[in-house]
């Protein structure tokens, strides 16, 4: 697998299902809309396209695919390097 470089939660996909939630709760969170976000180091949030270099934590590659993976309508988007598409 290629690495991780960008994350994105299509908010227009998440039905607020939390798989990615329990899956790696040092990357996601619900927001008040019930909508998955990424937590960045900074204390913020947000769901638009985040480098993994942001996140808060610096969770392996393979948790942060096994959330996207557990996703039910696959509203995570995972993006490596060269701005493939790892995911989905």
């Amino acid at each position: 697998m290629k690495k991780i470089k960008k994350i994105i939660v299509d908010r227009d996909l998440c039905i607020g299902a939390a798989s990615c939630v329990v899956v790696a709760p040092e990357v996601f969170e619900l927001d008040d809309e019930n909508k998955a976000v990424i937590l960045l180091k900074n204390g913020k949030k947000r769901s638009e396209e985040t480098e993994k270099k942001e996140l808060q934590t610096n969770l392996d590659d393979e948790t942060i695919l096994l959330a996207a993976q557990s996703c039910p309508t696959k509203a995570i988007i995972l993006e490596d390097e060269d701005g493939n598409i790892i995911f989905p």
